[in-house]
């Protein structure tokens, strides 16, 4: 029976390894050198980014930060949230909502979402406008449009 020699059997294992490591995300090459094969990742992880300077970023750390208060039951931090993100008109405005709708004004809703995400709509006159996308638990989504002042940073409008 014809034999191969043992280096040029490594390289048949390791092209084996390389061809049922494909489909769960790696790649490999295999030699005559035998050198191992290498993962490499299938997909980006996730990242987050902004700066304190932009309206836009503004909105979008308050609805984050605000949702985790409340899914924390912390109302205490919540309200911090407020009075720092919100302008006074906003937060005076928001209260007359919440005594008329008994829910909370800034979520609209009388529970928290599980998950959230904040879209750009564009900026002008002053202002910046994000839609912000709240995903409940049943999957139905719900979108608040919220609007920033260029100038203070400061979150002036939020509407259904």
């Amino acid at each position: 029976m014809f034999k191969l020699p043992s280096r040029r059997t490594a390289a048949v294992s390791l092209a084996a390894v390389a061809a049922l490591s494909l489909p769960f995300g790696t790649t490999a090459s295999a030699s005559a050198g035998g050198s191992a094969p290498k993962a490499v990742p299938t997909a980006a992880a996730p990242s987050v980014s902004g700066s304190p300077e932009a309206a836009f970023t503004r909105i979008a750390d308050f609805y984050g930060s605000y949702i985790d208060a409340v899914y924390d039951g912390d109302g205490a931090t919540a309200e911090r949230l407020r009075s720092f993100y919100l302008s006074p008109a906003l937060q005076a405005e928001l209260a007359k909502w919440e005594e008329a709708n008994h829910a909370d004004g800034v979520l609209r809703a009388q529970n928290v979402p599980l998950q959230w995400k904040v879209t750009s709509t564009g900026s002008g006159t002053g202002k910046t406008n994000a839609t912000v996308t709240l995903t409940w638990g049943g999957g139905d989504t719900t979108r608040i449009f919220v609007q920033a002042d260029l100038a203070t940073r400061k979150l002036v409008s939020i509407k259904d």
